[in-house]
């Protein structure tokens, strides 16, 4: 197997792993202080730039067609192991488990809603982010990476943000709350978009000579 198909396919694991980490971890909000501002947020955003960055670098290397198929590869992923927790529920823990049916549904009982939530605003976020991605390297004519990365990005995250948090919260939360969540979420993530630039033309660069950049695709 090329270097070129080994790469893609470390990519698409850690793509599929950061997902799925989110939705298992993202009940849990969290403080994250930085200084300057502190964030409240879900755990499970701390994992999914890393799903923006993936993709990004598979659009880059591979084209919009590689990058759409880890995207529905992700979906696919996060519905497999939704089936799996919903199974895991349907057996009593015996006596002795160190997990017991009240922990396990504890963790697991807003799973559908979650992870249906944010499915939905993923498939429309990394769809986004995927076109918008080829719309500017198109325009650019495959030149500034760093501003079809950071657009792509900033942009497709405050939909994801703003849907996952509407869709769990409306009618939960204070309105107040809810805008706070979306602010303070698409916030953080703008930021980790700005850091992963540096990331971004470090990989490209390592990889020159190793993996070819995809060529500019038509609509």
């Amino acid at each position: 197997m090329k270097f070129r198909d080994q790469f893609y396919i470390i990519l698409s694991g850690i793509f599929i792993a950061s997902l799925v980490t989110c939705n298992l971890i993202a009940n849990k909000f969290v403080t994250v202080d930085l200084g300057f501002k502190v964030f409240i947020v879900s755990a499970g955003i701390l994992p999914y730039p890393l799903t923006f960055l993936v993709t990004d670098l598979i659009s880059e290397l591979y084209g919009q067609r590689r990058a759409n198929l880890v995207v529905l590869s992700g979906f696919v992923a996060s519905m497999f192991v939704l089936s799996f927790l919903w199974l895991g529920s349907q057996f009593e823990a015996i006596p002795s488990s160190i997990v017991s049916d009240g922990t396990y549904n504890s963790v697991f009982q807003n799973a559908w809603r979650l992870i249906a939530a944010s499915m939905f605003a993923y498939l429309f976020a990394q769809f986004i982010d995927v076109k918008i991605f080829h719309f500017w390297k198109r325009l650019t004519n495959g030149k500034h990476l760093w501003l079809r990365n950071n657009g792509s990005t900033i942009a497709s995250q405050f939909v994801d943000t703003t849907l996952v948090i509407s869709i769990l919260f409306i009618g939960v939360w204070e309105s107040g709350q809810i805008y706070s969540a979306i602010l303070d979420g698409w916030l953080f993530k703008m930021m980790m978009a700005l850091i992963d630039t540096p990331i971004i033309y470090g990989a490209i660069y390592l990889l020159k000579g190793k993996i070819e950049i995809a060529e500019i695709e038509e609509e």
